[in-house]
């Protein structure tokens, strides 16, 4: 399980190299999990898997609320992540991306009581493929996704097209590979004292994925021009049964 899958994409990239900082910056993506964590339906799971485990938010969130597992595998795309995840006899280190075909090679062969994933598979560069091997590994998936009416009243302003998918579109997506689904979604806000400081933000939480679409000045204008003293994200919950 030591094994490690080279990483290469902007998001990956983007996350590793804020990693040391990024539970200081992801307020959000820390309610998200313990949302999600909440949600769990037993407190005892004799497998799981995380996907995008991130610090650590989910396995976490299951310790404060006296979820037991015997074996928790923890996958993520960045090193240094996994690295800042905590350790225990329990915990099984994964570095793999769920984009790259050959991640499926790493995981647990056997089926597993539950698969979640928090604020991680809306990075999917192919989210059908993404969630057909997902589904083969266990028939319950608990997870929460950032759509793309996340920075909405930013991407208007500066003309951009979000990079991750609508909720329509992963709502479809979802219902092919698991046949009793309940859909949650939910906004929240995260306001800032100054446009400067939302913009650091985006830059250091790593939910930018590595983007770089406007120049310095774009960057400015856009400073200026933006009208609302906080962030928007919205979220879809997914309770998945097969």
């Amino acid at each position: 399980m030591n094994k490690e899958v080279k990483c290469i994409s902007k998001v990956v990239k983007e996350f590793t190299r804020f990693a040391h900082q990024y539970d200081d910056y992801n307020v959000i993506q820390s309610k998200v999990a313990k949302t999600l964590v909440h949600k769990l339906p037993c407190d005892y799971y004799k497998t799981v898997i995380d996907i995008g485990c991130g610090s650590g938010s989910v396995y976490k969130n299951c310790l404060n609320q006296d979820i037991k597992v015997d074996n928790f595998f923890v996958l993520d795309s960045s090193q240094r992540m996994l690295d800042i995840h905590p350790t225990a006899d329990t915990v099984h280190k994964i570095c793999a991306n769920f984009n790259d075909k050959s991640f499926f090679d790493l995981l647990p062969t056997h089926q597993v009581d539950l698969l979640v994933s928090s604020s991680s598979l809306q990075w999917s560069t192919a989210l059908n493929i993404t969630m057909d091997r997902l589904s083969l590994l266990s028939p319950l998936l608990y997870a929460s996704i950032f759509t793309s009416g996340t920075f909405k009243t930013l991407h208007d302003v500066a003309g951009i097209v979000s990079p991750i998918y609508d909720t329509k579109t992963l709502q479809e997506i979802i219902q092919e590979y698991y046949t009793e689904v309940v859909f949650e979604v939910r906004q929240y806000h995260l306001a800032f004292k100054s446009t400067r400081d939302m913009f650091k933000y985006i830059k250091q939480s790593g939910v930018s994925s590595g983007e770089r679409k406007l120049t310095y000045t774009q960057t400015k204008d856009l400073m200026k021009r933006y009208p609302l003293h906080y962030l928007e994200f919205e979220v879809l919950f997914v309770e998945a049964k097969k």
